[in-house]
């Protein structure tokens, strides 16, 4: 298929989606840096941090289910708006709760934030399959790059927040209003949700509720899952507690532990950057595996090697192998855009079953055995990961396009 929207468009509705991908990483950066002041506002031990998290976790997870229907009933563009005001306002809740030491407020922050971080994920991953088709090349790995741009920068503010002991409750009310206003900036340049490169949303919209579930009986899609599952809890792992892992593990400085995050999302942020290359060269099951190998070694270093520094390497190693896996997995979701939005929301709570799991599972395991100790579970997931990589094989069959406005310099 040739697209017939002019290229000046189709650049405009892909920056729009860069700014889209950046603001969730933003507001979940601000959210995980701060981890060791919220928790210590809150007077609370490992296992209940673990408990909190399950918050955010629960909440994505209520997302996600409903995500597809909610896509397909008011369209990518809609959903992405609405979840970023609430996920503001969710971060918001969640900082006045834990400011105050009010441990509820912040679970129902949490979850709020959550669910509304759910749709948004599936509806920016969905819009970002039509960019790809509508600009006819491989982009979808430059997407996640800028949703770890905004890692990189909520783990920057939330270091320099920190060091000058900023309340959690005023630097999530600043983090909320920056991402309300340029929501709504972005808002009328993402893609419509009509036309020939539309969203697959509205391809989707077709199914009924029911043929929407019916996805779940094609094993590819519980096999992409399952590799975004294990990608995910190698990169939520890291979002989750690498900080209080230097913290508590290393006895760095919680501004050290923050700093250690940025290296991991910056690190993350280039293989996104750059595996796109080899993705184009050598395909998606080898990259894959390459990934997990890689991830796998950097999380065995942080957890064995007591030096600060080499740890910190292994930090950047683990990031280096965690880029890749959830873009390709929803890249292998919506090989089809007929069932884009429906595949894409069922391998995502697939994969976001490690955020569920994950939060209260390492926080026990921290609490009994430590925290280092506890993240060997992350790196038998690694593992898994790589074994069962092969589901995200290219469709010889899948729907592709060329854009007759595609440019050269525009990143593959």
């Amino acid at each position: 298929m040739t697209s017939t929207f002019a290229r000046p468009q189709l650049l405009a509705w892909r920056n729009a989606t860069f700014a889209v991908f950046a603001l969730a990483g933003i507001a979940l950066a601000s959210w995980v840096s701060r981890l060791p002041s919220v928790r210590d506002a809150l007077g609370i031990e490992l296992d209940q941090v673990g408990i909190l998290m399950f918050g955010l976790a629960s909440g994505s997870i209520v997302g996600l289910l409903f995500s597809s229907h909610l896509i397909a009933r008011f369209g990518a563009r809609a959903s992405v708006l609405a979840g970023l005001i609430v996920v503001s306002t969710g971060i918001t809740v969640a900082g006045i709760g834990a400011q105050f030491g009010i441990f509820a407020v912040a679970w129902i922050g949490l979850f709020v934030f959550g669910s509304a971080a759910g749709i948004t994920d599936v509806a920016m991953n969905v819009s970002g399959a039509a960019n790809e088709r509508a600009l006819g090349k491989a982009i979808m790995p430059i997407f996640h790059a800028f949703f770890s741009f905004g890692t990189m920068i909520g783990a920057a503010v939330g270091a320099l927040a920190a060091a000058v002991a900023l309340p959690v409750a005023i630097h999530m009310a600043i983090v909320a209003a920056i991402m309300v206003t340029v929501t709504l900036v972005s808002y009328r340049f993402l893609q419509n949700d009509s036309g020939e490169a539309e969203s697959s949303a509205e391809d989707d919209s077709s199914l009924t509720w029911r043929g929407r579930l019916s996805i779940w009986r094609d094993p590819r899609t519980i096999l992409i899952g399952l590799v975004v599952l294990a990608a995910a809890f190698a990169e939520g792992s890291a979002n989750d507690w690498l900080t209080i892992a230097m913290v508590d593990g290393h006895h760095v400085t919680e501004a050290s532990g923050a700093l250690v995050f940025g290296v991991f999302v910056t690190a993350m942020t280039a293989g996104r950057l750059g595996g796109v290359v080899l993705l184009n060269r050598f395909g998606r099951v080898p990259v894959l595996r390459a990934s997990f190998l890689v991830a796998g070694l950097g999380l065995l270093v942080v957890i064995i090697v007591p030096d600060p520094i080499i740890a910190t390497i292994g930090a950047a190693a683990w990031g280096l192998g965690s880029a890749l896996g959830f873009p390709i997995g929803m890249s292998a979701a919506a090989d089809d855009p007929k069932t884009a939005a429906a595949r894409v929301s069922a391998v995502a709570t697939i994969g976001y079953l490690a955020f569920l799991a994950g939060p209260p599972l390492i926080g026990v395991l921290g609490q009994n055995v430590g925290i280092l100790n506890a993240l060997l579970v992350v790196l038998v997931l690694c593992v898994a990961g790589g074994i069962v990589a092969s589901a995200a094989r290219e469709r010889a069959d899948a729907t592709t396009s060329t854009d007759t406005f595609a440019d050269p310099n525009l990143p593959r």
